[in-house]
């Protein structure tokens, strides 16, 4: 089953632009925890999506991406340091991404822009990323370590000039289980095809999908040039190397080359 693709990252305007909290009908539907400065491979995929459902009243999970990320430096991708936001965890192991809270939001916003600005500060495209980044040091006053990595990736997609909506799981009904969550908040957008990273594709049941007549998708990247550390380092990498144009325009090709294998999904 295939759908037919709207383009997020087109120059016309998608309806979810003016209203974000209304789900638009059909389309592609990426749901994905929200990462701190995503990887490059994670923010290819939700910048393919028309949909973007944050996923937010699963478990915080300390060893993942929800509070840290990767900063490769600037003249070699191969050589990165961990940042991170030091979060604390009201109800255990059992807290939700969307009720973890940062230890100490002043600290930890002037830790995080230092830190941008020592790895990126030098780049041509600096200015631009650094006004792009406002909004995520603003989130720092709602002390919930989501809140700062949603915006960050929010800001990043604005910024390549992503067109799509974004919506909360907490906001919408779904089941338990882990595929039949994941379908059961596809079909609560209105979208018939969810897009699936490889790392999801290693333990998702197409099951509760197919009874549900929505296609998975898998979303491919490719391993040379940028996409070498794609997997590893910030989308912050890439941009401060190339400029929000020319990532854009080939995250555009990366898109364009899956669509010739999805109607084959």
């Amino acid at each position: 089953m295939c759908m037919t693709r709207t383009n997020p990252s087109s120059a016309t305007d998608s309806p979810a632009a003016s209203s974000p909290d209304v789900p638009v009908p059909g389309g592609l539907c990426a749901i994905h925890q929200p990462n701190l400065f995503p990887r490059l491979t994670t923010l290819a995929k939700l910048f393919a999506a028309d949909t973007w459902i944050v996923l937010d009243n699963v478990q915080f999970t300390r060893r993942d991406y929800q509070h840290r990320t990767r900063l490769a430096a600037l003249g070699d991708p191969q050589v990165s340091r961990w940042m991170s936001i030091p979060t604390h965890l009201p109800q255990g192991r059992q807290t939700a991404v969307r009720d973890a809270l940062i230890a100490d939001p002043d600290l930890a916003r002037r830790r995080t822009t230092a830190m941008l600005r020592q790895h990126y500060g030098a780049s041509l495209y600096w200015p631009g990323l650094a006004e792009a980044l406002e909004p995520m040091s603003a989130a720092f006053d709602s002390g919930r370590t989501a809140a700062v990595a949603e915006t960050s990736t929010r800001s990043l997609l604005n910024l390549l000039g992503w067109k799509g909506q974004i919506l909360r799981s907490g906001d919408l009904a779904a089941r338990s289980g882990r595929s039949q969550r994941l379908a059961d908040l596809t079909a609560a957008v209105g979208a018939r095809s969810y897009l699936c990273g490889t790392g999801g594709m290693k333990y998702l049941d197409a099951a509760p999908f197919h009874a549900q007549e929505l296609a998975v998708i898998p979303f491919l990247t490719p391993s040379a040039g940028i996409w070498a550390s794609g997997r590893q380092v910030s989308t912050l990498w890439s941009l401060a190397t190339l400029g929000p144009v020319a990532l854009a325009r080939r995250l555009r090709v990366v898109v364009a080359a899956q669509t010739q294998r999805w109607p084959a999904a």
